[in-house]
């Protein structure tokens, strides 16, 4: 029996009738009638809605049209970034890609470039290079967008409502890409360094072990990145009633802060040292063409015997497969014995020794070409400081690293006195963030001074890294001789690691930003971020993971200079050259 709508009002509700004319006797009606629909008919109700009242419509609340031509600016934004960044920059970072075609095919270095083209333009049809460009093209457009986001948070541009729900769908999506999509790819990439491979094999059959160690690599990162709450003090985030998504921003805030802190501490040496200190080098050792000439035959003359290698070990694993699956085809118990028994022999030596050859070949590639690229810079350097104009635009490099080296010295100096004045910190008692800060505070008297200089620090870190670049990379380079695994590493998952950088900054000045926002200022970002991280955490947290890069920095330049002076600078590409195939 359904409940009668009487029973929806007492007798005291009498002198409504009675008091009220027809119109407002209507009104209480329909009142109780949705009432009584929204217990009968919850999937009927609305959210606004209770047993008792509902909530009155909003004459303002955007339509779904006008809120898709509010969202417009953000589609345009996202897609003109993604498109740049699959058509014109991925391409350049993914260039290490252009050597293999995902089947296993090299060429040598004397290839005509007609052919270079075809197999580079088949290299790029591979599934994981489609998922790479796809997956870096999608992170740096909705990096983008999230910037484009919190500057019209800021400014109060375009409808509230449109800039919610931008932020609603970016930031998720970003924390996907991120702890998850990322991570596998660059996982999978490392484990196929080590010479396993995904792909089926002869008999169709889906290589077990190299993806279960893919698996478990993977899960170890999960773990770790969960782990990291604890080790930082994060833990209670979950539990507070933040939810997971806060919780993995907050995560995401610390290894950002972290990451833009180690290499802004690796560009803070490496610019100093490319610009103050290799000047005596440069002149004392300048590089001419017939280095550059010896150091090219080299590379090539490695490269071509490299791929030599590379085919006779394909050519002998493609035979014992062939031979195993013939003699599992065979049937017996013997059979199998004695096709293993075959296999133990001189091929399979030959093949060991192939496989330890090719490393070895692939650290004197690696090597060659570190010095190769180093070389150039330096003479490219050198031609320019030749020239009046050259002179000129080496001011500003000089001046920049002298802010690297006043940076390392004030950071040090804030950290020790930390000690004794916990309140201290660079970002606090730096008078450019301090100048900054009171720009920002002149453009409005509401924001925090303090807070405002602590975000001018973080984003003068990102300034850093990026106008140091090339002496960066020079330095990454110099490092990579003791380490040619890890240049490998960089070079084939380099688009991926520079959009997970970007992402990962935008997201941790987000963090630090909204802290720094008044209230009525930042609804939406605090809502979407759902989180801010303790300003003296990031405070310590950056300067320490800063120093320590600096330090672990500047003693590999100095073992560099000391006892590895171009190890490779004495090979000669003569002797090479009579064994090109």
């Amino acid at each position: 029996m359904h409940q009668p709508l009487s029973d929806y009002y007492d007798d005291d509700d009498d002198d409504v009738f009675q008091n009220h004319d027809h119109h407002e006797r209507h009104m209480y009606l329909s009142s109780i009638g949705i009432a009584y629909a929204n217990r009968k008919m919850p999937w009927f109700s609305s959210p606004g809605c209770d047993e008792s009242a509902c909530a009155p419509v909003d004459p303002n609340a955007p339509s779904t049209l006008g809120l898709l031509v509010s969202l417009a600016p953000f589609f345009g934004t996202f897609a003109g970034v993604a498109f740049v960044a699959n058509r014109s920059i991925f391409p350049k970072l993914a260039r290490v890609h252009d050597a293999h075609d995902g089947e296993d095919h090299y060429l040598p270095a004397h290839a005509p470039p007609s052919l270079r083209q075809v197999h580079a333009e088949h290299g790029q049809k591979s599934a994981r290079r489609r998922i790479a460009a796809g997956v870096f093209s999608v992170t740096v457009g909705l990096a983008a967008v999230l910037g484009e986001l919190i500057l019209c948070e800021i400014s109060d541009l375009l409808s509230p409502r449109a800039r919610e729900v931008g932020l609603r769908v970016t930031v998720p999506t970003l924390l996907v890409l991120l702890v998850g999509v990322i991570p596998f790819l660059e996982i999978q990439s490392v484990v196929a360094g080590f010479g396993w491979k995904f792909q089926r094999n002869a008999k169709g059959k889906i290589p077990r072990f190299a993806w279960g160690v893919q698996m478990l690599v993977f899960a170890g990162w999960l773990f770790a990145f969960w782990s990291l709450g604890g080790a930082v003090g994060l833990d209670k985030t979950a539990t507070a009633g933040g939810g997971v998504l806060r919780a993995c921003l907050e995560r995401i805030g610390v290894i950002g802060i972290s990451l833009m802190a180690m290499l802004s501490g690796f560009a803070a040496v490496s610019t100093p040292w490319h610009t103050l200190g290799a000047i005596s080098e440069r002149r004392k050792r300048p590089v001419t063409e017939t280095d550059i000439t010896r150091k090219e035959a080299g590379l090539e003359a490695t490269n071509e015997m490299l791929i030599t290698k590379r085919h006779r070990l394909q050519a002998l694993e493609r035979k014992a497969s062939e031979a195993q699956a013939a003699s599992s085809s065979s049937g017996g118990f013997m059979g199998k014995m004695l096709g293993a028994v075959r296999g133990m022999g001189g091929e399979e030596a030959e093949m060991r020794a192939l496989r330890l050859e090719i490393t070895g070949l692939e650290t004197m590639e690696a090597n060659l070409g570190s010095s190769l690229g180093i070389m150039r810079s330096r003479q490219a350097a050198d031609a320019r400081a030749a020239t009046p104009l050259g002179r000129v635009l080496a001011v500003p490099h000089y001046i920049f690293s002298l802010y690297c080296l006043y940076r390392i010295l004030a950071t040090t100096m804030a950290t020790l006195r930390r000690a004794y004045y916990p309140s201290a910190s660079f970002s606090s008692s730096d008078p450019i963030n301090r100048f900054l800060g009171l720009l920002a505070r002149h453009w409005s008297p509401n924001l925090d001074q303090t807070a405002w200089a602590r975000q001018i620090s973080f984003l003068l870190s990102g300034v850093i890294l990026a106008a140091s670049a090339n002496s960066v990379l020079q330095t990454f380079h110099l490092f990579s001789k003791w380490m040619p695994g890890l240049l490998y590493q960089a070079q084939a998952n380099l688009a991926l690691l520079i959009g997970q950088i970007a992402a990962v900054y935008v997201i941790s000045a987000a963090l630090l930003l909204r802290s720094n926002l008044p209230r009525e200022m930042g609804s939406a970002v605090g809502d979407a971020l759902e989180g801010a991280l303790e300003p003296r955490f990031v405070d310590w947290w950056f300067e320490g993971w800063f120093l320590a890069s600096c330090a672990v920095t500047g003693v590999g330049v100095w073992i560099s200079m000391k006892i590895g002076r171009e190890e490779w600078d004495d090979f000669d590409g003569g002797e090479l050259g009579p064994k090109r195939m």
